[in-house]
């Protein structure tokens, strides 16, 4: 297999999905039998139901950041997953959580390591976190088309800037716009309750432990008042995922860990409901 040639103005540069557009095989043709304008549905055809991820989080703190999901998937009113992965490292220092479409959202994580990947392999040097950011962006957008059939993909994405020293946190929405957030962010469909609770809990100069504690207790929160959102499962060990991203780089917090902090905030929670 020879490595492809391309002419002048035709360089994909460090794009990843450029250079599979180039280099692609054409598709078939459409309208065969068996295609889309076949007789295999007509166009008032109910779509499945899809996999859907429900409640993440991110909380900026003196170090770094802690991003955090729950692990439930569900299609309609039926879980659809206990145990999904909703928190991705993008690369050495960032990562990406993910609400939405299940299936896309991991489709697109995939393709973003594999983007960051190929830059700095081609360009020999990292993007800048804000040029990574922009990057997820635009991915977000190209799949407005299939947000605005119901199959939107809503990430977090956060990271340690080397520059500034300091962690960040970037939101989007469907069309691919992408916000700042100065402190914390929670997205999905028990992220107003998470927010809420983050907002009444934190403080500037968080250190990890209580960033960790924080992050945990949205979700619990999130859990109580969201059919959609997994709490922890003690019974089957499924505990939300939770990650650090330092100038370290990012690391997943462990299980134990995170099932003895869970264990505590349920054995606190339930010790005050015994004094009310």
């Amino acid at each position: 297999m020879s490595l492809p040639v391309f002419g002048p103005g035709q360089d994909p540069g460090p794009s990843f999905a450029d250079l599979l557009n180039r280099t692609a095989v054409p598709p078939p043709a459409s309208g065969g039998p068996s295609g889309p304008g076949g007789s295999g549905g007509g166009t008032g055809a109910q779509a499945p139901q899809t996999a859907h991820g429900t409640t993440i989080v991110a909380v900026r703190y003196a170090d770094g950041v802690v991003m955090a999901g729950d692990r439930r998937a569900t299609e309609g009113y039926s879980i659809a997953h206990r145990a999904i992965e909703k928190v991705y490292p993008a690369d050495r220092h960032s990562g990406v959580s993910i609400a939405g479409a299940a299936g896309f959202a991991v489709e697109m994580v995939k393709l973003f390591q594999t983007e960051l990947e190929h830059y700095e392999k081609v360009e020999g040097s990292a993007l800048s976190l804000e040029g990574k950011a922009n990057k997820l962006g635009q991915m977000v957008r190209a799949n407005l088309g299939m947000a605005m059939q119901g199959l939107a993909v809503v990430p977090i994405y956060a990271g340690y800037d080397l520059r500034r020293r300091t962690g960040r946190i970037f939101k989007y929405d469907i069309t691919g716009g992408r916000y700042e957030e100065d402190d914390f962010h929670a997205t999905g469909s028990g992220g107003r309750d998470a927010r809420t609770t983050i907002k009444l809990g934190y403080r500037e100069g968080l250190d990890r432990e209580a960033a960790i504690e924080l992050a945990i207790e949205s979700l619990y929160q999130a859990a109580d008042e969201d059919s959609a959102t997994g709490g922890p499962d003690v019974v089957r060990g499924i505990y939300p995922t939770v990650a650090t991203i330092t100038a370290d780089g990012f690391e997943r917090v462990g299980e134990d860990e995170v099932a003895e902090r869970f264990q505590a905030l349920i054995a606190r929670k339930s010790a005050e409901g015994q004094q009310r």
